[in-house]
């Protein structure tokens, strides 16, 4: 491994409409224990991040609230850093995409897409909203798929059978603002002709990206690569594109990850450097940590902007899976759809990076924030195995002795000799990015270390061999200090009372080669209590209230006047028409069968983005394959063998991957926030819904 490294590490930019929660904190805390601990080895490592603040959403949500998007950024973003500095991830610097920085790199990119003629303008009619006097992005508009009839889809894509499409192409189509159908209405756009970047984005891939997610992005290249739309049109909240009289702006897609660089300049500029100093070093390693739902944008666009402009690719895209909750996707309606901020009214954070430092790893696989397991494994292993050692150890050299530390006996000092050789697998690990591996070998040694405390007994010789009862608490309590500078990634604030104890300075990993002997230590501070069950109950119960609250307010919203601006109709939520649903019959309802049934077999299907292919039990010895649009939400292995409603006499649909014999019933808005029906207990396969 290269000696004095050079260190750039950014993560995705969490967008100002949001607050974070701990589905983003998977990202910010892995990216966080990796730069810690490339920190320890004496590497010169630069973590960023930055507010992402532009947008549609920021200019309506602005409005609704009676302020300026530069006011509702500039408090997303007090927000945001507190609970990022409350959750211990340390940046070197939090920018903003609003930045003079991040204007100038925008516009010097689009001077370097221009000059290489890898844009062009063309006509294309959009539909527009007359009533909030705005075009309408895909994600605004809403109306009902033209291939396979669903409704209340988005005006990009079919989230049931996964066909991509125009807006214009949709019927029923309705702002999802205000309800009001749109009109057609033309516009010069402005587009990045990313096909040009095709050969080289090829090569690129497979050379910074995981295998997995390599086969997956080179599946766009089995055909010629369509052009980004990269401006947007007034009123937006975001960069005008120069030349175009403020009447473009830059697509929120571009700028973002500029903030990227940005953010960095700033960084640099703080240490007297430039923008190209750091990020054109060559010597410097540059990493990008983001989820695996917007790989795309950073293994295609991305890289295709950088070359254009003519500046160095990231080393590494490292994508990371997304968080479930008990084996589920976060749900706010069951309170497990969690607020950063939420978690800190109850819990420690330090909890919760333990705990997925014991998950993580350099796939990307989802990982499970299973609650119950939580409190046990804190409880168990940080609490009842880790810290009882300093705890067990520290009180009683100082309560029940002088204490003064000696020296490890003969057995001791080989428990500690094998504990600082595991130290080179233990960094192993953390440079892969395995923290659940690392964790595993700090956890072996902690037993290692209880197995030889409980052994010696320190507390039955205390009187009878002073001398050598001494011995095995300096030999405990040297083994409890590796075990902390091997968490500190992982672990900072703890590991920082553990320095105190010891009275030491701010632990660097070659601190492991040092064993402690004939030196007093401070008076112990608790550094971890148990988790109490009902800390937990209570966090998902106030979760759930705060998600109640809200819907509340979106429904009280939706029943205003007709008249109302777009201020306040940005307020309801984007999967519900403004007006009233057409009222049926209940003879037409009776129409429709519903049935219990079971899934037997699930399947991805691989050419698709969003399909899964389904067998289900329906009941009477009847079998229904249904193609359905919820790989985005769902595993395979999450469906087999659950009970969930399903639409069986909808006619069936011939499709590209085969036939769809009936529709799986799904509530969300589509993509990743979707939640497949289910049925309760009791429930027999082939019953009717009723």
């Amino acid at each position: 491994m290269n000696q004095n490294r050079k260190i750039l590490i950014t993560c995705a930019l969490p967008y100002a409409n949001g607050y974070i929660h701990l589905g983003h904190l998977v990202e910010y805390l892995q990216a966080d224990f990796w730069a810690r601990f490339q920190t320890m080895r004496g590497h010169e490592c630069v973590y960023i991040c930055a507010d992402d603040t532009h947008g549609t959403p920021i200019m309506v949500k602005a409005r609704e609230m009676g302020i300026t998007p530069e006011a509702l950024i500039a408090k997303s973003y007090e927000e945001h850093t507190k609970d990022f500095a409350d959750f211990q991830v340390e940046f070197s610097l939090y920018g903003s995409t609003n930045s003079a920085e991040n204007k100038a790199l925008c516009e010097h990119f689009y001077k370097k897409m221009v000059e290489g003629n890898h844009t062009r303008s063309q006509a294309i009619q959009q539909l527009y909203c007359n009533h909030d006097k705005m075009f309408l992005p895909d994600r605004f508009v809403k109306g009902t798929c033209p291939k396979c009839g669903a409704k209340e889809q988005y005006g990009d894509s079919c989230d049931v059978c996964g066909s991509t499409y125009s807006p214009s192409d949709m019927k029923d189509v309705h702002c999802s603002l205000c309800g009001n159908a749109p009109v057609l209405k033309d516009s010069e756009s402005i587009f990045f002709k990313l096909n040009d970047f095709k050969k080289y984005l090829e090569e690129w891939i497979p050379q910074h990206c995981s295998p997995e997610i390599s086969k997956k992005m080179l599946e766009w290249f089995n055909e010629d690569l369509h052009d980004l739309d990269i401006s947007r049109d007034e009123p937006y909240f975001g960069f005008p594109i120069p030349g175009t009289n403020n009447k473009k702006f830059f697509y929120v897609w571009v700028d973002a990850p500029m903030g990227y660089m940005s953010t960095t300049e700033q960084w640099a500029k703080s240490k007297g450097m430039t923008l190209k100093d750091v990020w054109q070093d060559p010597s410097r390693e540059v990493y990008h940590f983001i989820g695996k739902d917007i790989a795309r944008f950073h293994t295609i666009f991305w890289p295709a902007f950088l070359k254009a402009a003519e500046f160095r690719s990231p080393n590494q895209v490292f994508v990371h899976g997304h968080l479930m909750v008990n084996g589920e996707k976060m749900s706010k309606s069951k309170g497990t759809f969690i607020a950063a901020r939420t978690y800190l009214n109850h819990l420690n954070p330090e909890y919760l990076r333990y705990y997925y430092s014991t998950k993580l790893n350099s796939s990307v696989d989802d990982i499970d924030l299973n609650l119950e397991d939580f409190v046990n494994r804190v409880n168990s292993e940080l609490v009842g195995k880790i810290t009882n050692l300093g705890s067990r150890g520290g009180q009683m050299l100082k309560k029940k002795m002088d204490g003064m530390m000696s020296e490890p006996d003969a057995e001791g000092l080989k428990l500690i000799e094998h504990a600082q050789k595991k130290g080179e697998v233990i960094a192993g690990h953390y440079e892969a990015r395995d923290f659940a591996k690392a964790v595993n070998e700090i956890r072996s040694l902690a037993d290692d270390a209880n197995k030889y405390f409980d052994e010696k007994a320190p507390w039955k010789t205390l009187e009878a061999d002073a001398s050598g009862t001494k011995q095995v608490i300096t030999t405990t309590l040297n083994m409890f200090r590796l075990l902390a500078i091997y968490l500190k990634p992982v672990l900072p604030h703890y590991t920082a009372k553990v320095a105190k104890l010891l009275g030491e300075q701010d632990y660097k990993w070659s601190d492991i080669n040092t064993v402690l002997k004939h030196r007093p230590i401070n008076d112990y501070e608790h550094l971890a209590t148990r988790v109490e069950a009902d800390k937990v109950k209570a966090m998902v119960e106030e979760s759930r209230k705060i998600n109640e609250e809200i819907q509340a307010a979106k429904a009280k919203s939706s029943t205003a006047p007709a008249k109302t601006t777009a201020v306040a109709a940005a307020a309801k939520n984007d999967d519900r028409n403004a007006e009233r649903p057409a009222e049926i019959e209940f003879a037409d309802f009776e129409k429709v069968d519903l049935r219990i049934g079971q899934v037997i077999e699930a399947e991805e299907i691989k050419e698709a983005d969003k399909l899964l292919r389904l067998k289900v039990d329906i009941g009477d010895g009847q079998v229904r394959q249904i193609i359905a649009g919820i790989k985005t939400a769902y595993k395979p292995e999450q469906l087999l063998g659950r009970k969930i409603l399903v639409c069986v006499n909808l006619k069936p649909r011939k499709m590209k991957f085969g036939m769809s014999e009936g529709m799986v019933l799904a509530a969300g808005s589509g993509g990743s926030d979707l939640f497949v029906l289910a049925a309760d207990d009791g429930a027999q396969v082939g019953q009717r819904v009723k």
